[in-house]
């Protein structure tokens, strides 16, 4: 019984630790506009256990985790993120301008450890801001 207790308390004490934050994470979580460019934050809610990938109009592809962002600066104009996993079809178009910060969520479904739909929409700057700040930073160093 004194081992369960110890293990459980173990667990208890090891979720209250922060865990450290890479500097790139502090820094890309400020939200701040960027001079001449845009910024679109793309989240994942941590709800669901699935992954997926998605590619940028620019050729970038990254693979979004639960409970992860991604910031992407870019240039003012028309821009899409599409789904790159084969049999997923999300897909937005986003309008964007410069010296704008825009946030669009990624969500993903799935059945039995396999995922098998994902949805991607823009959200307001309120629960964007939200997302991104309980969130971890997806693809650091990119």
């Amino acid at each position: 019984m004194w081992r369960v207790f110890v293990a459980v308390m173990s667990m208890v004490i090891a979720a209250c630790v922060p865990i450290q934050q890479s500097s790139q994470q502090i820094e890309e979580q400020k939200m701040q506009a960027v001079p001449g460019k845009a910024v679109v934050y793309i989240v994942q809610d941590s709800f669901r256990d699935y992954n997926a990938g998605l590619a940028l109009d620019d050729g970038k592809e990254i693979r979004m985790w639960p409970g992860t962002f991604f910031r992407w600066v870019t240039n003012p104009g028309t821009h899409l993120i599409r789904s790159s996993d084969g049999h997923l079809n999300a897909s937005i178009n986003l309008q964007v301008d410069a010296g704008k910060v825009y946030f669009v969520q990624h969500s993903v479904t799935g059945i039995r450890g396999s995922s098998t739909d994902a949805r991607l929409r823009k959200l307001d700057e309120r629960t964007g801001r939200q997302l991104v700040t309980s969130g971890t930073l997806c693809c650091p160093d990119y």
